[in-house]
């Protein structure tokens, strides 16, 4: 199911206004760079922003979401042909062969069933050629980000232009164990409109983590920091085994 958020053409449209500050992609940019990556997949793309990134870079891309309103949002950019888009998720691809599997953001916390997570992560290991990586990252649970989720602190408006004033706020509904629910709301100047986005992420352990990629197949080779939130993100580099390799 997708988040209103992502799946509502009105909030699709407005998502990269709201969040405009994607300087959390430069690591995946420079990891795609030092791997040497001329075939990447984006898996849960989005408005394409990271797809588009590296397609100016000269990197064929394929950048998959399950939601059609968001990549409909991104085949509108410039540049939008360079990349290959796919509607649907990582359990059901075509046939690919690529350098890079990258989760960027909250992708890989949003897949909170178990069965799920484990389909997708095998998913990104059958389109890898052997020996390519898989990267993404998710919040350390110890650092209980949700904490600080309220509409007070998260309170604003944005003018987006042929749109008007939006605000939005964000508050928790429910901490279950490792699963976090929480409700983005909107309220559209123009015409008073409101809409929300209920939204659920899973925080997983770093041994967990790194546990169910080793059940995969994967061999694991770092577990870094976000460069831009030192201490709060796990960022996971996974390799699949290249041909022979034991």
């Amino acid at each position: 199911m997708v988040d209103d958020a992502f799946g509502h053409p009105r909030l699709a449209a407005i998502y990269d206004p709201l969040d405009p500050d994607r300087s959390d992609l430069e690591a995946y940019v420079r990891i795609a760079e030092e791997s040497g990556a001329r075939r990447v997949l984006d898996v849960g793309c989005g408005t394409g922003v990271f797809a588009l990134l590296l397609a100016d870079r000269g990197i064929e891309v394929v950048g998959v979401d399950p939601a059609q309103a968001s990549l409909d949002v991104a085949q509108a950019k410039p540049g939008s042909e360079r990349v290959r888009w796919i509607c649907g998720d990582a359990t059901a691809l075509p046939s690919l062969r690529v350098d890079l599997a990258a989760m960027t953001a909250n992708v890989a916390q949003q897949i909170v069933d178990p069965q799920a997570w484990q389909k997708t992560l095998r998913g990104a290991y059958e389109a890898l050629r052997p020996g390519g990586h898989l990267v993404f990252e998710t919040r350390d649970p110890a650092r209980r980000a949700w904490e600080a989720w309220s509409r007070e602190a998260s309170y604003g408006v944005t003018e987006i232009p042929g749109v008007g004033a939006v605000q939005s706020w964000v508050q928790v509904l429910e901490v279950s164990g490792p699963l976090v629910t929480f409700r983005w709301t909107y309220v559209f100047a123009a015409d008073g409109e409101v809409l929300t986005s209920d939204s659920t992420l899973r925080f997983r352990e770093r041994e967990e983590v790194e546990a169910e990629l080793v059940a995969q197949g994967y061999v694991v080779e770092d577990v870094r920091d976000a460069p831009d939130r030192p201490g709060r993100e796990f960022v996971f580099l996974a390799r699949r085994p290249g041909v022979g390799e034991v």
